[in-house]
């Protein structure tokens, strides 16, 4: 019986890089957690211990700082491009790999009504993500949010659902319906191909994202997970795909009768577990499936 090496990447882990533009007295800041992980024919370092193809997670650590100053972030998408081309431009067996970023958003501090040229405070609305997969000659790109909290007082149900011996949950045609949205949209091949502005498409999607879940009254929160994708897709044709992970928040109406209170869905128990995991792909009719895109990303249907 013989032993082979199966599927294998390796790389340096959550560089955290915190780019200062100060060119000009007002300064701008690019903070990212930037991942880079590279595939090839590995197979002699693994057996024999021949690192002769091995690049250093010393020297891919090394690149994404020296890549921070000389080309700057601009989007997260566009900083992995350039950093995944380069691996597998510049060193021949390199195939392909995986890119992977987190940026965090920090806001200009505000002094005597106008904001500060160089002071700034940490924004924790949400944190931005971006995926660059190279395998061979095919390139994808995904984007994406994660710790969206978002909380609706009404204009959600949970009404129909089957009932055995077990089931203990009212139906509720008034409730509050929360979650934490994680989400990441792939762009088509031609897209990226052509240049996007990441950018723009972002706040474009995360605005969709959060005006829909306002205005979609929720029957359930599968429903207003598959609002948000279809308008997104809609409204954006560079956009091939999204995938959505929302846990419930759930929150339960406390029972205020022993002490002589009413309580018409004005306070609440907020539970953090166990929760409800909502998951869910949403795709343009007729696209490819591009499962090599989704290789080693987590927590997705």
């Amino acid at each position: 019986m013989g032993v082979v090496l199966g599927a294998n990447r390796y790389g340096k882990a959550e560089n955290r890089v915190v780019r200062i533009t100060r060119d000009t007295p007002v300064h701008t800041i690019e903070d990212l957690s930037v991942t880079s992980q590279l595939l090839g024919d590995f197979t002699a370092a693994h057996q024999v211990g021949d690192n002769a193809l091995v690049v250093p997670t010393d020297t891919q650590k090394n690149t994404v700082f020296a890549f921070a100053k000389k080309y700057g972030v601009g989007s997260p998408e566009d900083f992995l491009l350039t950093l995944g081309r380069h691996f597998v431009d510049d060193f021949d067996w390199i195939t392909g790999g995986c890119w992977q970023a987190e940026q965090y958003t920090w806001d200009r501090i505000v002094v005597d009504g106008k904001p500060h040229d160089h002071s700034f405070v940490r924004s924790g609305r949400e944190t931005r993500t971006a995926v660059v997969q190279i395998d061979g000659d095919r390139t994808h790109v995904l984007g994406g949010v994660t710790d969206v909290v978002v909380l609706k007082s009404t204009g959600s149900e949970f009404t129909g659902f089957p009932i055995d011996q077990y089931t203990t949950l009212q139906e509720a045609t008034d409730r509050i319906l929360a979650t934490s949205v994680t989400g990441r949209w792939r762009f088509l091949p031609e897209a990226v191909a052509e240049g996007l502005d990441y950018n723009a498409l972002y706040a474009s999607i995360t605005e969709i994202l959060l005006a829909t879940f306002a205005s979609t009254h929720s029957l359930a929160l599968q429903q207003t997970l598959f609002a948000m994708g279809k308008a997104i897709i809609e409204a954006h044709p560079a956009v091939a795909e999204v995938k959505f992970s929302t846990p419930n928040k759930h929150h339960f109406v406390v029972d205020l009768a022993p002490f002589g209170l009413e309580n018409p869905n004005e306070v609440f128990y907020a539970a953090d577990r166990p929760y409800g995991l909502i998951e869910g792909t949403i795709l343009r009719a007729g696209v490819e499936p591009a499962p090599g895109a989704w290789s080693g990303i987590p927590g997705f249907a």
